[in-house]
């Protein structure tokens, strides 16, 4: 039998930010960081180029937001799916996401649940958290 090693893409202006989430997932055995992206305009080509199972998108970034880059990565890869991580959670930021195709919304504030969402996102449900 062979494991699947699940290749998450982080998109996220803050390098102090991805380091901490690359630790974090990488404790996971079988997930695995294949790519981080510094902006929405990255995290598109680097879709392109590395073909992961999931992406977490932070949702401010500078030349495009997390928002329209997962609208631009869902035109190439539909079946990709997108868990937008923003600071300040809005059901309205939550009604834009899912508008674009992004699965979950989660806030940074509660990145103890982002395990749990990966998880969630990856059997295909449907996720909201908050605090």
């Amino acid at each position: 039998m062979t494991l699947v090693v699940i290749r998450i893409l982080i998109v996220d202006d803050s390098a102090i930010f991805r380091e901490g989430l690359r630790a974090m997932l990488e404790a996971h055995t079988d997930w695995e960081v294949c790519g981080e992206a510094m902006n929405g305009v990255e995290g598109v080509q680097k879709n392109r180029l590395l073909k992961p199972h999931l992406i977490i998108m932070d949702l401010s970034m500078p030349q495009m937001s997390g928002i329209e880059a997962a609208a631009e990565i869902l035109k190439d890869s539909p079946k990709v799916p997108i868990l937008l991580l923003t600071l300040y959670l809005t059901p309205q930021i939550t009604k834009e996401a899912r508008k674009a195709g992004i699965r979950a919304t989660l806030s940074k504030t509660a990145t103890n649940h982002l395990v749990g969402g990966i998880a969630a996102v990856l059997r295909d449900e449907e996720l909201e958290l908050k605090n």
